[in-house]
């Protein structure tokens, strides 16, 4: 990070760049006129040497923090957002720090290196969304801020994704963006994340080489007036406008006396050859021996650049180092950073230029490059800064059959995982299995990288996985854990089959009973999520055959109750039951240790299905205390993906149940914006948008639920999870909202019959028959009638106020007269005990309506408008006017 102020004139590598500096200026001085200013991001391209480094500088006039990507330092994570926020935290107590980033300290701080990593894998989203916070709070504290990044195209993935997400946040965030990058250079996720970011930031003009006249200018205010024009045109023509190189060569110019005369100049292009590539090279074997291997050493370290880490690299002693650093600091190919709080004798040395660091790395010898880089990690280790900061060295030696560098990856990938950084310690478990592991230990190191590619690149885990289960090394507990992991890598690749036939042959084959009890436990557990067209007929009993056993003394056990009390849910079977059998699996009322929410032993499903069993049998209460603690965990250990996006459509499915309709949106608008972040199909996805349609029908707001269903794909096929609450119910209860009436009843009518293939005759869960009979109320009544007494001897047998008071309210609508009255008193007393209250409050309505009574519709207004049920209101309006016009 460097801190920059207004120069007294623009330097001169900025010859013909008005346009851009003016560009930049504007920016600035938006920025400074106003703290809520929305932010904004400028993008310099242009070849290597035209000036974007020195444009970069022009961002002057307030705050500025700056780094640079090196190609030799792209697998090093969090290197450019390292470089440029680490200082200003580092400058900070530690307790400042902490207390300014507040919950965001554990998350992101690990990540930008000023606080320990926890001992669980870190989320990367989570990571990002801590960084975009940690930028977000230092703009408002050193406002106007720019934040300038220089050869972005070499900088590291995880960098880029957060560049990436912070230009997505800059209408909120007051801050300067301004990169320089190179096109191409870049390639998968990298150039993915660096698109994004320029996507929605404002191009600069292409910059392009300098023309003769400009080239003719800068070298007479270098070299003075007295140039003459033959000697400026051969300038240009042996540089050919390139300013890095003009400015190189004039420096050259300047260095060897030369007169600028034509004379002299067929001298030029023998100058600028010393200034790169190969000249480079010759040029610094001038210097001398020890010139050119702390040369090498510093090109392999790449960053963190100093005296005495090179003097141990080229084996150096200090005073020779010291003398070596002058020279080539002299020779513009090296030169001294600001120093950093601490560094009285001055700061790091980086290379002038990255052509000339890029130029002296490919100067090394083949063998002696890969020998530094081992030797190199050797000193990094020895210097206490971590495997993690090893490993890119490490990465560069050749296999050797050494079990040390086979287990300093293994710990450089822990650390990278915990610091989120998952794809870096991929890399670091694929250069291990290059060594190769001992055969004892190679299914072990399979199985580690596995379980870091799980959330990334499930299809590559599926393969390592089995790979690693097919070989010995495997037992115990950590064989079952492989195996639960491989099924979930299935699972998250849309092979749910294949997952249950996965655990199910395990479970046949282990030995162990409580290891056999689990992986039934897993299988039951995939089983039930299935959202199939065909159920085994003795699924549901053999489980409640092997639950039955079960008195909740561990986790299998318990997990086996959960999964028992959500198939009696989902079945309709007795509320009173469902209850029974989930308060059995609590321990003190609270989710055992290895069944929370950021567990990783059996995942989110189970605490999931526990907490939707109980929200579905009118135990709110105990639902939405899991479903707030979901919420919180996840926030506070900053897994900001899919976990957080499901915590947020649970908590507002808690609050659709208990009619807190505007809350429910907003919690859901919240888990959809999450979920369109991770990608659009995934099961998490449709239980944000399923729930959020259901949540503006409640609202009344059909156009808009409509509109989105349109936007989001909410249409067949349909997820081969089971979604909470029934998405085909959701949409033709759409389909018929909208007046599509006929497609409605198709819509529900798929629902009924994938609702008795997979034997779910919970009709709160899948409310297809309800709203079914009454579209068929005048086309059929009698199936209408046939369907809404089933929904009712269904919702008596599952025994909850909610289902049998719905079931009601269908029976009233389709009767007329006191009959009709009767029956929607019923619905009310039930719905009254119920803690659904937008329900209650649409059998008020009804029951006002049926009877002509102004104080139930005004009850049922009260009840409706405390809900945000706008289309309800609408309608108890209407119902009090015709009544008290009557």
């Amino acid at each position: 990070m460097t801190e920059v102020r207004r120069a007294v004139a623009a330097s001169a590598s900025l010859w013909e760049r008005d346009e851009e500096i003016a560009a930049i200026t504007r920016a600035v001085d938006t920025l400074r006129a106003d703290r809520s200013s929305p932010g904004l991001l400028l993008e310099a391209r242009g070849e290597a040497g035209v000036g974007k480094s020195a444009l970069l500088g022009e961002a002057l006039g307030c705050t500025v923090w700056s780094a640079r990507g090196g190609e030799t330092l792209r697998p090093v994570p969090f290197n450019v957002v390292r470089q440029l926020l680490q200082p200003a935290l580092v400058s900070m107590l530690p307790e400042e720090a902490r207390e300014y980033l507040g919950d965001w300290y554990d998350i992101a701080g690990p990540a930008l290196g000023i606080a320990d990593p926890g001992e669980r894998q870190a989320d990367p989203q989570g990571v990002c969304d801590g960084l975009v916070a940690a930028v977000r709070r230092l703009a408002r504290r050193e406002w106007p801020l720019v934040l300038l990044i220089d050869d972005a195209h070499w900088a590291d993935q995880e960098t880029l994704r957060w560049l990436a997400a912070l230009a997505g946040r800059l209408d909120e965030t007051s801050v300067l963006i301004v990169l320089a990058r190179r096109p191409g250079d870049v390639s998968g996720d990298s150039a993915r994340h660096l698109d994004e970011a320029t996507a929605v930031g404002r191009p600069l003009t292409p910059l392009n080489a300098l023309t003769p006249d400009a080239t003719a200018g800068l070298t007479r205010a270098t070299l003075g007036a007295h140039a003459d024009a033959a000697f400026c045109r051969e300038v240009w023509a042996v540089t050919g406008g390139n300013p890095y190189e003009t400015v190189e060569l004039l420096a050259k110019v300047q260095d060897s006396e030369m007169q600028p005369v034509e004379a002299e100049a067929a001298e030029l292009r023998a100058l600028n050859r010393s200034a790169r590539g190969g000249g480079l090279v010759a040029r610094l074997e001038q210097l001398g021996v020890d010139s050119t291997r702390f040369a090498w050493a510093a090109a392999i370290l790449g960053g963190g650049i100093t005296v005495d880490m090179v003097a141990r690299l080229a084996t150096l002693d200090r005073a020779d180092a010291a003398r070596c650093a002058e020279l080539l600091r002299d020779a513009r190919i090296l030169t001294a950073t600001d120093p950093a709080p601490g560094q009285p004798d001055g700061g790091d040395l980086e290379f002038v230029h990255p052509l000339i660091a890029t130029a002296v790395y490919n100067s090394i010898p083949d063998a002696l490059r890969t020998a530094m880089h081992g030797i190199a990690a050797q000193l990094v280790t020895d210097s206490g800064l971590g495997a993690a900061a090893a490993s890119r060295h490490l990465l560069q030696v050749y296999p050797d059959d050494d079990q040390e560098v086979v287990e300093q990856l293994r710990e450089a990938a822990r650390e990278h995982l915990a610091v989120g950084a998952p794809d870096a310690a991929r890399r670091c478990l694929e250069r291990a299995l290059q060594e190769p592991p001992l055969p004892e230990a190679h299914a072990r190191v399979l199985f580690e990288l596995g379980c870091a590619t799980l959330l990334t690149a499930p299809a590559t885990t599926i393969g390592h996985l089995r790979t690693a289960l097919a070989m010995p090394g495997l037992d115990g507990e950590q064989r079952v854990d492989a195996v639960f992991r491989l099924s979930q890598a299935l699972l998250h690749n849309d092979q749910l089959e294949e997952a249950v036939r996965t655990v199910e042959a395990e479970a046949a084959r282990n030995p162990d009973p409580s290891a056999r009890l689990r992986l039934q436990a897993v299988q039951y557990m995939w089983e039930g999520i299935h959202a199939g067209e065909t159920s085994s007929p003795r699924r549901s009993a053999r489980l409640a055959e092997l639950a039955a056993t079960c008195t909740g003394r561990d986790n299998a056990e318990r997990a086996l109750l959960i999964l028992r009390g959500f198939d009696a849910m989902t079945h309709g079977e007795s509320a009173e039951e469902v209850v029974e059998l989930c308060d059995r699996a609590l321990v003190n009322g609270r989710l055992a240790p290895g069944l929370g929410w950021t567990d990783t032993e059996w995942g989110l499903e189970l605490p999931m299905m526990l907490a939707s069993s109980y929200a579905y049998a009118d135990r709110l209460d105990r639902a939405e205390a899991l479903f707030t603690e979901a919420l919180r965990a996840y926030e506070t250990s900053g897994w900001s993906g899919g976990h957080l996006s499901l915590a947020h459509a649970y908590v507002g499915l808690g609050h659709r149940r208990r009619g807190r309709l505007r809350e429910a949106e907003k919690s859901l608008r919240e888990s959809l914006r999450i979920a369109e972040r991770v990608g659009r199909g995934l099961p998490l996805y449709w239980s944000a948008i399923c729930n959020l349609i259901d949540t503006l029908l409640a609202r009344g707001h059909v156009a808009e639920a409509a509109s989105l269903a349109d936007q989001y794909g909410f249409a067949p096929p349909y997820p081969s999870t089971i979604v909470l609450p029934d998405p085909r119910s959701v949409r033709g209860r759409l389909l018929l909202a909208t007046g599509r009436t006929e497609e409605g009843v198709n819509e529900l009518e798929a629902a009924e019959k994938a609702a008795a293939a997979r034997g779910r005759h919970n009709p709160v869960v899948v409310p297809w028959a309800t709203d079914l009979a009454r579209a068929l109320a005048t086309e059929d009544p009698g199936r209408a009638a046939r369907l809404a007494s089933d929904a009712r001897r269904q919702a008596e047998r599952f025994g909850t106020d909610t289902a049998i008071g719905e079931a009601l309210r269908c029976a009233a609508a389709l009767e007329t007269g006191q009959r009709a009255v009767r029956l929607a008193a019923q619905a009310v007393t039930y719905l009254e005990a119920s803690p659904c209250q937008y329900e209650h409050a649409a059998a008020r309505v009804e029951y006002g309506i049926a009877s002509r009574s102004a104080a139930e519709l005004h009850r049922g207004l009260d009840l409706a408008e405390s809900c945000g049920a706008d289309g309800l209101v609408a309608r108890a309006r209407e119902a009090l006017a015709v009544v008290h016009a009557g």
